[in-house]
């Protein structure tokens, strides 16, 4: 293991930070943790990269680290790394975008499948708005875009014959979203009954607001907000709640971790994992629930 980094680090907060004894004897705790980490995986700072560096915060958290104390080795890990980046001792920056564990601890919340019914089956269909509220609905339940994805979908990027939206992403990575039949029966008799009483000009984007325009990720917001309080269903209900309630009611009915990330956009399949979670505390709260001696 190479301790030339780590004592250049240290010289560098003395010296040019100017931090006192005790913060920097609070990075050298949590740096010498990362060295005998290192020294087990068999790498030098320069060949770490993201997932090293994640095995390493949750290898703390398996041991008992709250959050706080994990969440400080968290900036040390990006001080340490940036450093080193800038100063040219590595080449890239593994702590970049690493997350801080207040994300990747915290489940996602969701809606139960009977208060998404309850959601869906709010707009009226009978009307131009409603039956465009209820296609973005249903599509969105249907496929768990993000909000932006769904916004800025185009009539060109869904198929609906054979049922699929093509779906531009985070970093404009294109995926492919399959659309169930239902999503699909909406969304096709809004293009046929609805969208034309919307244009104003010729545009590309699929749903439009009033005056012709797309619409906004803000104006959806409200729209989604609006239907969830008429149908009486509690609590802040956001679109990013659809996208949750999506991958969990898939996990729920079978639905594996890898097809699920290709069809949320995760870059990463740890991202993905936080949906096992919940889908097991559901299981033992229906245990602890129906067991007769639980």
């Amino acid at each position: 293991m190479n301790r030339d980094h780590f004592a250049e680090f240290f010289q560098y907060l003395a010296v040019e930070k100017g931090l006192s004894r005790n913060s920097i004897q609070a990075y050298r705790t949590d740096l010498e943790k990362l060295g005998r980490f290192l020294e087990q995986i068999g790498k030098e700072p320069g060949q770490v990269d993201r997932q090293d560096l994640l095995g390493f915060l949750k290898g703390l958290y398996g041991i008992g680290y709250k959050p706080s104390s994990i969440a400080r080795h968290v900036v040390s890990l990006r001080n340490f790394f940036k450093f080193l980046a800038a100063d040219g001792l590595i080449g890239s920056n593994p702590a970049e975008l690493l997350e801080s564990p207040r994300q990747w601890l915290k489940l996602p919340k969701y809606l139960s499948q009977e208060n998404v019914d309850r959601l869906l089956n709010q707009p009226d269909p009978e009307t131009v708005d409603g039956l465009r509220d209820k296609a973005m609905l249903e599509l969105l339940y249907a496929t768990g875009m993000r909000v932006s994805e769904l916004v800025a979908a185009k009539v060109r990027d869904l198929n609906l014959e054979i049922g699929y939206i093509v779906c531009i992403g985070k970093g404009d990575k294109e995926r492919i979203i399959p659309v169930g039949d239902r999503a699909r029966e909406w969304v096709e008799r809004y293009l046929g009954q609805a969208r034309g009483h919307l244009v104003r000009a010729p545009v590309p984007v699929l749903f439009l607001s009033r005056l012709g325009k797309g619409l906004t990720r803000q104006g959806f917001w409200k729209l989604i907000k609006r239907h969830a309080a008429s149908a009486g269903i509690p609590g802040n209900i956001t679109p990013h709640l659809l996208r949750h309630s999506f991958a969990t009611h898939l996990l729920e009915h079978g639905a594996d971790l890898r097809s699920l990330q290709m069809m949320l956009g995760h870059a990463d399949i740890s991202t993905t994992q936080i949906y096992t979670h919940v889908t097991q505390l559901r299981l033992k709260e229906i245990y602890r629930r129906f067991h007769p001696r639980s």
